[in-house]
């Protein structure tokens, strides 16, 4: 592990907003109401992806039943995710970050969704494996 990302991680916080989120696929033809969507719920956290092939939606679990009407031919996750921030402004420049945090996640059977926002990263894990996740990480940060 190179000494900036082990500074980063050990300086960054560990923050969670108790929140259960789904990821919604949506054809790629709708990014303006996904879009409308975000801007309805105006709150942090929630996630667009628009890609050449789908729309993705990381929305509170509530937001499917709130906004369900207008969710035309989506697909929704079967699990509940909970969100992990790293909550500390993270350089364009380090390498091997995520690496570090998937790694000892992986060891202990814990699937992620890594995003990045403009400074900071997040990760969401399977609800029901919330709790592993977040000892794993401050394990990680404790041992280095």
């Amino acid at each position: 592990m190179n000494e900036a990302v082990r500074q980063a991680l050990q300086q960054a916080k560990l923050y969670s907003d108790s929140v259960d989120y789904s990821i919604i696929k949506l054809p790629a033809r709708a990014i303006t109401v996904a879009a409308g969507i975000i801007a309805e719920i105006g709150e942090a956290f929630c996630a667009l992806i628009v890609d050449k092939d789908e729309v993705s939606l990381i929305v509170p679990v509530e937001a499917i039943e709130d906004f369900g009407s207008r969710l035309k031919d989506h697909t929704a996750s079967l699990s509940a995710y909970r969100l992990i921030t790293f909550d500390l402004e993270l350089d364009f420049n380090i390498y091997g970050f995520m690496a570090e945090v998937s790694k000892a996640l992986a060891e202990a059977e814990v699937p992620i969704l890594p995003l990045a926002a403009f400074s900071r990263d997040h990760i969401l894990v399977p609800s029901n494996q919330f709790d592993i996740a977040l000892q794993v990480l401050q394990k990680l940060q404790s041992t280095i």
